[in-house]
């Protein structure tokens, strides 16, 4: 048997700020944009090259829901991004405005660094190592 995690949703505001974001900030790929009518969307991006899983965007509808954009995991980092070059992927975010909370550090499992996504999510940025 074969199970994989295909998508993960994450709450946002906007549609499309949430897609400008993840696709030119954090360099993911627009998998479906679909109307599903009465205001609401099927949003999925993913990191370049990934084929597995990726992220659901999904405008919050209520209060509560809105109460949750940005801290869906009580401040911990909740994702991983790993990259097969970090310094590359590093170089782009920054440039493009990502906002990163630590330098850069080597740990024994590889090149790691805690981002913020537009919301507020806490990201790793990680390559591992061989």
């Amino acid at each position: 048997m074969k199970q994989t995690l295909s998508l993960i949703t994450l709450v946002v505001d906007d549609y499309d700020q949430a897609i400008a974001h993840y696709t030119g900030a954090l360099g993911f790929e627009l998998l479906e944009d679909t109307d599903l009518g009465n205001g609401k969307r099927w949003v999925r991006v993913a990191p370049q090259g990934s084929n597995e899983s990726g992220l659901l965007l999904a405008k919050a509808s209520d209060d509560t829901q809105r109460a949750r954009i940005g801290d869906q995991t009580g401040g911990r980092v909740g994702f991983f991004l790993q990259t097969d070059d970090f310094w590359r992927d590093h170089r782009a975010m920054t440039g493009k405005g990502v906002e990163f909370l630590e330098t850069p550090r080597e740990e024994d499992y590889g090149i790691v660094a805690v981002f913020r996504d537009r919301y507020g999510n806490k990201w790793d940025l990680l390559e591992l190592k061989a």
